[in-house]
């Protein structure tokens, strides 16, 4: 039996249908939005960490270029205090880092503990990439992600190093870390004097060359940047970075350092080599604010000599 269909009942009907159409349009569409946002944030995030990466150097370490390695894939050797050590692939290879959540890699970059429990000796800069933000980590690991996948497996591993050394590096990390963020110099509210502590203290790790170690294997903070008799890798001597004017850059000016920064000029016309040469090809990638913050952040610090003698 049929009904008779009004013709308010007919309209209702077909609002109804309208608006249920418009409403999947809308989800549609909003769901669109969503994943092109999504995309955005991924590759704004990445390009974050590209930056990140670069001003550290990653691929200078993580690179057998001797050998025509292919980038971030490990395999150089760096001949440290605690032996001869080689780098591991951190591509996103299950060889590499391609297993590891951020937790992991956080808890890698704070601590120097691999996912495997073993400890990394602090020829690996976790010290000073302890202090990276939550943010920048994520951005760091957004990037390491997003390159080619390399299988290398076994290359680097951290028990590879002697358990001496490895135990050195677990008791000096328990006995040095501090995560908290780089003060600024004392007295100061400029950001850019805040952003320049940060750069030397993480990304740049610039007290990984440029400051006497402990027997422990971490740096001595009585002697922050004071220059090192040998570096903990190749056992390079660095030379003191604060503003000593006998033994420092105390005669230096902000503008010789952001230069030195940029193409390894120094103030008296002669270039940086040796260790410092491959440096200058992180700093240089940096921006120009962002090498003056550095440069403007050295000269503010305190003096220091190495040695009370010198």
């Amino acid at each position: 039996m049929s009904r008779n269909v009004y013709p308010e009942e007919a309209v209702v009907t077909t609002l109804f249908r309208l608006v249920v159409a418009a409403g999947r349009l809308w989800l549609a569409a909003a769901l669109i939005m969503l994943a092109v946002s999504s995309v955005h944030a991924d590759d704004t995030a990445i390009t974050r960490g590209a930056y990140l990466a670069a001003a550290a150097g990653c691929n200078q370490c993580h690179t057998d270029k001797k050998t025509g390695g292919p980038p971030y894939a490990g395999g150089r050797q760096l001949v440290t205090e605690f032996g001869t050590i080689v780098t591991p692939n951190i591509t996103p290879d299950p060889s590499g880092i391609g297993g590891w959540s951020l937790d992991d890699f956080i808890r890698a970059m704070r601590w120097g503990i691999a996912p495997d429990g073993t400890h990394y000796v602090t020829a690996f800069p976790f010290p000073y990439f302890g202090r990276l933000t939550d943010a920048d980590l994520a951005d760091l690991k957004a990037f390491l992600d997003s390159l080619a996948p390399v299988s290398r497996p076994g290359q680097g591993r951290a028990e590879s190093l002697a358990l001496l050394a490895r135990v050195r590096a677990a008791v000096g990390v328990a006995l040095s870390a501090n995560f908290s963020a780089p003060l600024p110099v004392p007295g100061s509210s400029d950001p850019k004097m805040a952003r320049g502590a940060y750069l030397v203290a993480t990304v740049g790790h610039c007290g990984d060359c440029h400051t006497p170690r402990t027997w422990l294997g971490v740096p001595d903070p009585n002697r922050e940047l004071a220059g090192s008799a040998g570096g903990i890798v190749q056992g390079k001597k660095a030379p003191n970075i604060t503003p000593d004017p006998k033994t420092g850059i105390g005669g230096w000016s902000i503008d010789d350092i952001a230069t030195a920064l940029k193409t390894g000029e120094t103030p008296d016309f002669d270039f940086l080599g040796g260790s410092m040469a491959e440096i200058v090809r992180n700093t240089a990638r940096l921006t120009d604010d962002d090498r003056r913050a550095i440069a403007g952040y050295l000269k503010a610090l305190p003096p220091k000599i190495l040695y009370k003698n010198n």
